[in-house]
Order: structure tokens, then C-alpha cells, then sequence
């Protein structure tokens, strides 16, 4: 987590003040569509209010820079460093996560005049920043991305809770993910290096990189479609034990599912809710919003296997490896798990990745949700094999010859 600025410090800040300016604009565009009360509901413990959002990426500013670097530097309110901390034990106690939703005051007015106050203190900072500044702003920057996308994960989730069905935005338009089947390619094999090159931003649990041995294997160029997801339906996959893990068939009969997250019949036509509203199920999009419990069912009911991490880190730059980037996050067949010789960051930001390596699997890729530029090829998502509530989906492999 260090970084030296050449001698002319002012002019190589520039181009981070700029880029702090534009990150911290988008987290109040992508809120802006969202009413005061909007902001402030919490669907479910996983899921936290837009208003927190906007407020705990600004308290990490304060906590991590303005605090320990800049002299007489002091918060709006003491006591937003209790309500807007996440899980940091270094930084102090915090509010209880599941009762996020519980805090109607501060307003969402007050989170933008407190939003205000460390961007005009951060404006400062930024033009003669300290040394150590340029890393710690940068992981605040990817930090308050992946908010960005938390933010609209999670208002979807609240807004489907509506029986009104209201939209995020009406005017929203998903990208355009690439339809045609590539069918099974011949992935990279024998010993090869996975894990972040060091060009650029990387997450620690994106590090060291490291040699690893990969079997012949065979991977899908495209992801699962809908219109594939509704065969896996049609032909009983919901109501088969024999396809699925023991904790997920559990889960799937204690929740009930017996289709993607957010998809609705109505007339014998399916329906799915997404954040431009309730639109019809189009069989030749990328599946989403389902679980990892899910997406190991349907690759058995398909005689396949969900590819390991490191297969699709070295799979991705393949020529008809479609997809890379999103439209939905892919699950692997992987646990979140350190690296060899793995070290988390040094400090307090130490809790960002490290202590949730358990009971997690990971997506690769981004989603119709990941900010701009934020995907790379060694980015390591992780959620519980539970979770349908992201932009998840998948794309199949099998063993080679």
C-alpha cells in the first residue's frame, strides 16, 4: 500500500483529484433517480439503505485519510464513525448491520451535506497529497465502486419488495451482452501464472500471483441463457435432489425456489423484475440472479461442472471467450481462499478481504452493475453460495481428454 509521488507531487495529483471528483459524482447519478424515502429502506440484512451507502464510502474517506493525515481535521458529527463503519474492528464500534434501515435520521439531505464536507477536505488534500495518500485514496475509489454497484443490487432488491413493481428507472437500459453459442473451448493447460501482474489497481486477495497446474479442461465461450434456465425448469430441475448439494436442496426448500430471483409468472409468461421495471423473460439473454447452489444443479442436470477460478482467469483472453466482463458476475467452482503466500494489507484496511476468505465462492467477471473500467481478468468476487440477489449467472466447463 505505498505510493511515491515524483518530486512535482501537485502535478502528478491532478489526475486523482480528477478521478476522485468523477467517482464520487456517479454514486450521487446512480442515487439521484431514488426519493428520500427510497433511500432509507433495508430489504434485508444482506442488504443496506442507498443513504448508507452514500455515507459509509464517505466516512471511509474521512476515517482512512482526512483523519490521520490531515491536521485539525475533525467529523461533521461524531457520532456518523459509530452509525456508517461496516465491519472495520480497528476503526471502532458500529451501528448493527441488519438494523441499517432503522436510521431515518440522518436524512439523505444530511448524508449530502456530510458527503460535501470531506469532498471539499479531500479537494484539499488532494492538491499537495502526502505520500502515502495516492494508494489509500485509490482503494477508497475502487471502494466507493463497489458500492456503486452494491447500491443498485440492493435498491432492486427493496424496490421488488413493492407490489407496485416500481423501477429504479424507467429509462434504464441493460447492456447488451453477446447471444451467439461459442460453444466449448480448449483452455490454457499445464503450469501457468494466475493472479494480479502488478499493472495497476489490484485488491490484495487479487495477489501474489502464482504459478498453478491446470488439467486439460474445456470451457463454454458464452454464459447459460434464459431460454436454457427454463428447459433446466421445465424438465424438473427444481424438483430433483439428485442434482444439487445437500445445503442447497435445504435451502432451496426452505426458501421455495423453483426459478430465478425476480422472475414472475403472469399469463404463462415468464416475467422478470430488473431495475427499468417488470419486462418479459427474453430466452436469449445470460441468466441472472441465481445462486451458486443453483448454478451447480443446473451444470450436473447438463453432464458439466462449473469452472474452477483459475480455469477462467486463464480462459478469459481465449479468442471467442465471450462475455468477460458482465453482463452477469459467474460463478466458479471455487472457495474464497488466500493465495499461496497471501499477506493483506498492512493497517486498519487489512479487514478489507482477508477475514472473509470462509464460506464464500467466487464470481468472476462484473455485471450490468460493475462501474466502468472496474472488471479486470484476476478480480476476485465472493459471496455466499446462497446469494441470488447480485447480477450472478454462469458458464459451464468440463474435463478435457
Amino acid at each position: 500500500m505505498n505510493a511515491i509521488f515524483p518530486a512535482d507531487r501537485r502535478t502528478e495529483a491532478r489526475p486523482l483529484l480528477e478521478r476522485y471528483r468523477a467517482v464520487r459524482a456517479r454514486t450521487e447519478a446512480l442515487a439521484a433517480p431514488l426519493s428520500p424515502e427510497d433511500q432509507v429502506i433495508q430489504s434485508m440484512p444482506d442488504a443496506s439503505p442507498t443513504k448508507w451507502h452514500r455515507a459509509h464510502t464517505t466516512w471511509f474517506f474521512e476515517t482512512f485519510l482526512l483523519l490521520p493525515l490531515q491536521r485539525g481535521y475533525r467529523r461533521p458529527r461524531e457520532e456518523y464513525g459509530f452509525l456508517f463503519n461496516s465491519y472495520y474492528e480497528g476503526a471502532g464500534p458500529r451501528h448493527a448491520r441488519p438494523e441499517r434501515g432503522m436510521v431515518t435520521r440522518p436524512s439523505s439531505a444530511e448524508v449530502a451535506d456530510y458527503r460535501a464536507v470531506v469532498d471539499q477536505a479531500m479537494e484539499r488534500l488532494l492538491l499537495d497529497p502526502p505520500q502515502q495518500a495516492a494508494a489509500l485514496v485509490e482503494l477508497g475509489l475502487q471502494h466507493e465502486e463497489q458500492h456503486q454497484e452494491l447500491l443498485l443490487t440492493d435498491i432492486l432488491h427493496a424496490l421488488s419488495a413493492n407490489p407496485l413493481r416500481p423501477p429504479y428507472d424507467p429509462e434504464w437500459q441493460d447492456p447488451q451482452a453477446a447471444t451467439q453459442p461459442f460453444g466449448f473451448l480448449d483452455g490454457p493447460e499445464g503450469v501457468i501464472q494466475i493472479g494480479h501482474d502488478g499493472a495497476g489497481f489490484a485488491f490484495d486477495s487479487e495477489t501474489p500471483r502464482h504459478r498453478t497446474y491446470l488439467a486439460p479442461y474445456r470451457i463454454a465461450g458464452s454464459l447459460v441463457t434464459n431460454g436454457e434456465w427454463q428447459e433446466f425448469m421445465q424438465e424438473g430441475g427444481y424438483r430433483d435432489p439428485l442434482l444439487w448439494m445437500s445445503d442447497g436442496w435445504t435451502t432451496r426448500q426452505a426458501e421455495g425456489w423453483s426459478a430465478p430471483l425476480y422472475w414472475e409468472s403472469h399469463d404463462g409468461s415468464w416475467m422478470q423484475f430488473g431495475l427499468g421495471g417488470l419486462q418479459p423473460v427474453e430466452a436469449e439473454h445470460p441468466v441472472r440472479h441465481i445462486s451458486w447452489y443453483e448454478a451447480e444443479a443446473f451444470a450436473r442436470w447438463r453432464g458439466k461442472r462449473l469452472p474452477t477460478e483459475q480455469e477462467w482467469e486463464a480462459a478469459a483472453a481465449l479468442p471467442g471467450f465471450v462475455n468477460a466482463d458482465g453482463p452477469v458476475w459467474q460463478w466458479t467452482g471455487s472457495a474464497y481462499r488466500p493465495y499461496p503466500g497471501f499477506q493483506p494489507w498492512a493497517g486498519k484496511v487489512g479487514e478489507y478481504n482477508g477475514k472473509f476468505m470462509i464460506n464464500q465462492m467466487v464470481l468472476r467477471g462484473g455485471s450490468l452493475a460493475t462501474a466502468p473500467a472496474h472488471s479486470r481478468r484476476s478480480y476476485r468476487n465472493f459471496f455466499p453460495p446462497s446469494a441470488r440477489w447480485q447480477f450472478s449467472g454462469l458458464r459451464l466447463a468440463e474435463d478435457g481428454a
